[in-house]
């Protein structure tokens, strides 16, 4: 595979969908429902979601028949192609797409280069309203728009990043109480919790407000995102040795065969160990 090319068709791919959603940001559009998991957030699609897909897909598709990969997106049928292939492109146009509608931040277009054993090896997420490109290549290191990207924070208290607050989390005792034992084990003060974005930028927000972790407990229900909710972000965590797993510190199954929705194990993205 020509990396170089697939990194460049990415990238075109990340601004042209993001370009879709910013117009769409400034007019009312409808908002439409399909099959998903047990929340809203996975049930809810746009006209939107639908065309920042096509968009990517005018990018990405060329390179699936050049190198022989297979492609999962959210808003298009798995045909299990991922299954066959060396590697797929995992996409979710719109990832955030019940704040987009409700015209709240966010949102973001994620887009990784997945092997078939579930590793990430490429990862980009595009913030379409501040403009700005994550990028993670496997081995060559992370960037924000394109230029070298140095994770660092002071802080002396644990961030929770969550896309709700925790009073309104089911098991929120729980949490609560493994958050304080993780930041005594860290010597922190305690924890402070930020809220309000979706899974792909509140990965993002775990790398800019380190320390700091999101999760997602185990639930027998469908949901707690999916594959390609995590794929991209979970490349960033791998380069910078950072904790990126389920709920009890196995990797994550970033090509499952049942479903593509992470409830099953949860999940627990950390900068520490």
């Amino acid at each position: 595979m020509n990396i170089a090319l697939l990194i460049e068709a990415a990238r075109r791919a990340a601004y042209a969908a993001g370009e879709i959603i910013r117009e769409g940001a400034q007019r009312e559009i409808l908002q439409e429902y399909k099959e998903g998991g047990s929340n809203l957030a996975s049930q809810v699609v746009s006209e939107i979601d639908r065309a920042a897909e096509q968009a990517i897909m005018d990018h990405l598709l060329p390179t699936c028949k050049k190198f022989d990969l297979a492609i999962l997106s959210e808003e298009t049928e798995d045909d299990g192609g991922r299954f066959e292939k060396d590697f797929f492109w995992c996409t979710d146009p719109l990832d955030g797409t019940l704040a987009f509608l409700r015209k709240q931040e966010g949102y973001a277009v994620s887009i990784a280069l997945v092997s078939k054993a579930g590793t990430p090896h490429l990862g980009f997420i595009y913030d379409p309203i501040e403009e700005v490109l994550y990028e993670a290549i496997k081995g060559q290191g992370v960037y924000k728009n394109q230029k070298p990207w140095k994770i660092e924070s002071d802080n002396d208290y644990l961030t929770y990043v969550s896309d709700r607050p925790l009073a309104e989390t089911p098991r929120a005792d729980e949490i609560e109480a493994l958050l304080k034992e993780k930041a005594a084990a860290l010597g922190l003060r305690g924890f402070k919790e930020y809220k309000g974005k979706g899974l792909v930028l509140n990965a993002m927000r775990v790398l800019e407000n380190a320390p700091a972790c999101m999760l997602k407990l185990p639930k027998p229900e469908l949901g707690a995102g999916s594959i390609w909710d995590y794929a991209a972000s979970a490349c960033f965590f791998e380069e910078l040795n950072f904790r990126v797993s389920d709920f009890d510190g196995q990797p994550l199954e970033l090509n499952k065969k049942e479903n593509t929705f992470m409830n099953h194990r949860g999940t627990f993205y950390a900068t520490f160990s």
